[in-house]
C-alpha cells in the first residue's frame, strides 16, 4: 500500500521545528518510507507555504524549499503521482458530498490515493 503525504506530513518531515516533526519522522520511518506519494497539489502546497517568508521556520525561497522537497523525493520508496482526476467528472466522489471549500483539497487528495489504490 502506498501512502499519498498531506502538505502537512511533508512540512512535518522537513522542518525540523515543526511540532509534528519527531512523530512524522517516527511514522515515516516504521510506516510510510517503503512506499509513499506525492503529487503537484502536496508538493506546491510544500513550496507556496515553506517558501513564505512569514512562515516562522522558513529555509528561503520557494526555489530553496523545491530544492528540499527535491531531496526528500529521492528517498527511497518514492512515487509521484501526476494528477489525472477531476472532481467535477470523477465516479469516485459524489460532489454533492462536498459541503464547503474548505473540504475541495483534501477530496481530491483522498479521490487520487484512491484511484492509485493507496491511502491519504
Amino acid at each position: 500500500m502506498t501512502y499519498l503525504l498531506d502538505v502537512n506530513v511533508l512540512i512535518a518531515l522537513i522542518d525540523p521545528a515543526h511540532v509534528a516533526h519527531d512523530d512524522a519522522h517516527t511514522w515515516f520511518a516504521s510506516t510510510g518510507q517503503h512506499a509513499w506519494a506525492t503529487c503537484p497539489i502536496t508538493e506546491n502546497g510544500v513550496l507556496r507555504i515553506v517558501g513564505n517568508p512569514k512562515y516562522p521556520n522558513s529555509p528561503g525561497s520557494p526555489a530553496v524549499v523545491s530544492e528540499i522537497v527535491q531531496k526528500l523525493r529521492s528517498l527511497p520508496g518514492h512515487a509521484f503521482w501526476a494528477e489525472e482526476l477531476s472532481l467535477v467528472a470523477s465516479d469516485i466522489v459524489d460532489p454533492a458530498r462536498v459541503l464547503t471549500a474548505a473540504q475541495v483539497t483534501d477530496t481530491y487528495l483522498l479521490a487520487l490515493a484512491s484511484h492509485r489504490s493507496g491511502l491519504l
